[in-house]
């Protein structure tokens, strides 16, 4: 399955400065393995040393939060819109 990946900024030094690539995979886990063959380093920054997804980072397939859904295992289609969010800190 072909999908778009939304790129965000601390990320785009492993794509070259480009903001949406596309990647495969059958479930979320596939798609971040493909994106590691591509752009050697960001599956660290995505996942923490289990293969989990790190805490501070969220993954979303067209929209919704994997936490929600299967996590890694979900499923995804041609033409699904994925976008990974780091989480912002923020305080007065």
């Amino acid at each position: 399955m072909t999908v778009r990946v939304r790129v965000p900024t601390p990320l785009r030094k492993f794509t070259n400065g480009v903001d949406e690539v596309s990647a495969q995979g059958n479930n979320v886990r596939g798609m971040v393995e493909d994106l590691e063959k591509k752009f050697p380093g960001i599956k660290e920054r995505i996942c923490d040393e289990t293969g989990k997804v790190r805490r501070f980072v969220n993954v979303y397939v067209n929209g919704d939060d994997i936490r929600f859904l299967q996590n890694l295992e979900t499923s995804l289609k041609d033409g699904d819109n994925i976008s990974i969010v780091p989480a912002i800190a923020g305080g007065a």
